[in-house]
């Protein structure tokens, strides 16, 4: 139980990543470093094993993101705060936050679908209602990580 009480530290930081995704299409270097920054005082919670095999999935995770970067799949910004946040996910529950992160995009997706029908919304000056024909991932990846604790918590 101790191991996910960093990612509810973490949310007020998954909150901002989805704000400025929504409102500017980016997530600032400012909030992964951040996020990196709190990984490191959180160590003592995760133990020396643990926390060497999360870096060892984030650098996964930020080398397999790169890839999809370059491809136009992903944000740079997508691909670091994603790379992140696995940091904060106990490594006996990658699947269980492989499925959340599923989830998560098709709600994204569903939800900015649904915000840019409504014409208050359609109207305004946000970046993910001005370009259309993007995605702003940190919408699911703040889901996954807000959600992820609690399935956790449920499935124990």
């Amino acid at each position: 139980m101790i191991q996910i009480l960093p990612l509810f530290v973490l949310s007020p930081l998954l909150f901002a990543v989805a704000y400025y995704d929504l409102r500017y299409l980016r997530i600032p270097n400012w909030l992964v470093l951040t996020a990196v920054f709190f990984f490191v005082f959180s160590l003592p919670v995760f133990g020396w094993q643990e926390a060497g095999f999360r870096l060892l999935v984030s650098l996964v995770v930020l080398a397999l993101g790169f890839v999809l970067f370059a491809l136009k799949l992903f944000g740079g910004g997508d691909v670091k705060m994603m790379a992140a946040l696995v940091l904060f996910v106990p490594s006996d529950s990658y699947t269980e936050f492989a499925l959340g992160f599923s989830l998560a995009i098709f709600m994204g997706i569903l939800t900015v679908s649904i915000f840019r029908s409504v014409p208050v919304v359609a109207s305004s000056t946000w970046a993910f209602v001005q370009h259309p024909r993007s995605f702003p991932m940190g919408i699911s990846i703040a889901m996954c990580g807000l959600s992820h604790p609690f399935v956790l918590m449920a499935s124990s």
